[in-house]
C-alpha cells in the first residue's frame, strides 16, 4: 500500500486526487490522510442548497465542496481527520462498509476508544457518532473515505447543515447535536491532531507493508487541471436545481430518496433523484431509463424489468422503488 502524505486543505485538491486514484494512477492500493479549512462536503447525489445554511455558510465564509462519493453533507474543519482508501475492488465490496472500517476501529480501540460500526456507514462510541464514511466504485476500483470527529467545533456543524426532519424522526433523536461526539473527549490522555492522523498510519502499518510516495509535477497539474475544470466550480459543487412539480421523498435502508419529476399528461417527461444513498451505478442511468415512461405499474414494471435497482438502492427492491414513485 503506498502512502500520499499531502497537506491540502482546500477539499477541491483533495477530491481531485481522490478521482486521479481511482482513473489514472498505477494500479495499487493507496492511503492519505487530510485536514480541511472549515468546509461543508455534500454527497454526490445531493441538492446543495437544501442540505446547507446558505446564509450561515456565507456569513462564516465556510466552503462548500462536493466529492465523488454518495452519502449525506458533513462538516469539516481543523479539528476533523479525514481518510481515504483507494483499493483495487470488484463489485461486491460496494457497500461493505465493515470491511474498509475495521482497521479505523482497531486503531480507535487501541487508544480505548470504544468504537463500533453501526448502521449503514457510522462509527458511533456509546450511540454517538465520531465517524462517517462513504464510497464511489470507478474502474475496478473502489474509493472508500471517512471523516474522524477529533475535536471539531460543534456549534459550526450543527448550524451549518440542514438536517431534514425525516432524518430525524428516523433516528428517534432530537438534535444533531445530541447523536454526535468528538473522539478526543473519549481518550484519558488526548494528543494533538496531526500526532492522532500518525498514530492511525502506524497503528495501519502493523498488518499493512506501507510506502509512502511524493506526488511528482505531472500528477499535481493533473491535480490542478481537474481542480480547475471541475472540484471548484460552481455547477459541480452546487449545480442548476430547477423547479419540479411533483417532488416526493422517502426513507429507506438505503437512505434517503427525493424524486423530482416534471409529468405532462401522465408521462414522466423529466427527472432528477436526489439523496444521500450509496450507488454502485450512476444514478443518470437511471434518470434516463424514466424519462418518457408512463406513471403507472404496468408500464414502469416493463421499463424496469431488465434493471436491478439495488445496483442504484442498495438493499431496494424494483417492486419497493416502483410503490415509491406510485405514491407521489
Amino acid at each position: 500500500m503506498k502512502f500520499i502524505n499531502t497537506n491540502f486543505e482546500i477539499p477541491y485538491y483533495n477530491f481531485a486526487l481522490e478521482d486521479y486514484l481511482l482513473t489514472d494512477a498505477p494500479e495499487d492500493d493507496y492511503v492519505f490522510f487530510y485536514i480541511h479549512k472549515p468546509s461543508i462536503i455534500v454527497g454526490k447525489y445531493q441538492n446543495t442548497l437544501a442540505e446547507i445554511n446558505k446564509e450561515y455558510v456565507e456569513k462564516h465564509h465556510i466552503l462548500v465542496a462536493r466529492r465523488l462519493s454518495g452519502g449525506g453533507a458533513v462538516y469539516h474543519d481543523d479539528g476533523n481527520l479525514n481518510f481515504s482508501f483507494v483499493h483495487r475492488a470488484s463489485r461486491e465490496d460496494v457497500n461493505n462498509f465493515e470491511k474498509f472500517t475495521q482497521p479505523v476501529v482497531e486503531a480507535l480501540q487501541s487508544l480505548k476508544v470504544d468504537a463500533k460500526l453501526s448502521g449503514r456507514n457510522d462509527l458511533l462510541v456509546e450511540d454517538k457518532k465520531i465517524s462517517g464514511n462513504a464510497q464511489c466504485f470507478k474502474n475496478g476500483r473502489l474509493l472508500h473515505h471517512g471523516t474522524l470527529l477529533y475535536n471539531a467545533d460543534m456549534s459550526h456543524l450543527v448550524q451549518a447543515l440542514n438536517v431534514r426532519d425525516i432524518k430525524i424522526k428516523s433516528k428517534g433523536i432530537a438534535s444533531v447535536r445530541s447523536r454526535v461526539a468528538n473522539i478526543a473527549e473519549y481518550m484519558a490522555s488526548p494528543m494533538e491532531i496531526h500526532e492522532f492522523k500518525n498514530y492511525l498510519l502506524s497503528y495501519f502499518s502493523k498488518s499493512k507493508n506501507i510506502e509512502e510516495m511524493t506526488l511528482d509535477k505531472e500528477v499535481l497539474a493533473s491535480i490542478n487541471q481537474k481542480v480547475a475544470d471541475q472540484f471548484s466550480t460552481w455547477e459541480w459543487n452546487w449545480g442548476k436545481s430547477p423547479k419540479y412539480q411533483h417532488q416526493i421523498s422517502g426513507k429507506f435502508p438505503c437512505g434517503l430518496i427525493d424524486l423530482n419529476m416534471n409529468i405532462e399528461e401522465g408521462i414522466i417527461k423529466d427527472i432528477k433523484i436526489y439523496g444521500d444513498f450509496f450507488t454502485s451505478e450512476e444514478i443518470e442511468t437511471l434518470e434516463n431509463i424514466l424519462k418518457g415512461t408512463l406513471i403507472n405499474r404496468d408500464a414502469l414494471e416493463a421499463k424496469l424489468k431488465d434493471t436491478d435497482i439495488s445496483l442504484f438502492f442498495n438493499q431496494l427492491s424494483n417492486h419497493e422503488f416502483i410503490e415509491f414513485i406510485l405514491s407521489q
